[in-house]
C-alpha cells in the first residue's frame, strides 16, 4: 500500500517534468530562415521578401542621388569650360586677333 501511494504521487510530477523539459520544436520555415529552402533567401516568407524589397529600394535611391550629384558636377564643369573659352576669346580679341579660335 505504501509503495502504490508513492508511485501515484511521483508519476504526475515525473510526467509534467518530462513534458516541460522537451525542447520546443521549430518549423523549418520560420521567419527569416530562407536558407533551408531550395530557392534561397528570395523564396522566404513575406517578411524576408519585404526586407529584400526595402533594401533594393534603398540601394536604388542611393544610386540615383549619386547620379544626380555627378550630373550637377558635370554641369558645373561645362559652365567652367564655357567661361574659360569666353575668357580666351576676350584675351585674343584684345591682343589684336592673333590666335583666334576658328570655331
Amino acid at each position: 500500500m505504501y509503495r502504490s501511494s508513492i508511485v501515484k504521487t511521483i508519476r504526475p510530477v515525473a510526467a509534467r517534468r518530462f513534458l516541460s523539459s522537451t525542447p520546443r520544436a521549430m518549423a523549418g520555415g520560420d521567419t527569416g530562415s530562407g536558407f533551408s529552402r531550395p530557392t534561397g533567401e528570395r523564396g522566404g516568407d513575406s517578411f524576408t521578401k519585404r526586407e529584400h524589397a526595402a533594401e533594393e529600394m534603398y540601394i536604388r535611391q542611393e544610386e540615383m542621388a549619386k547620379l544626380k550629384a555627378i550630373k550637377e558636377k558635370l554641369k558645373q564643369q561645362k559652365q567652367h569650360i564655357e567661361e574659360l573659352e569666353k575668357h580666351i576669346d576676350e584675351v585674343t580679341k584684345e591682343s589684336g586677333g592673333q590666335g583666334e579660335n576658328p570655331h
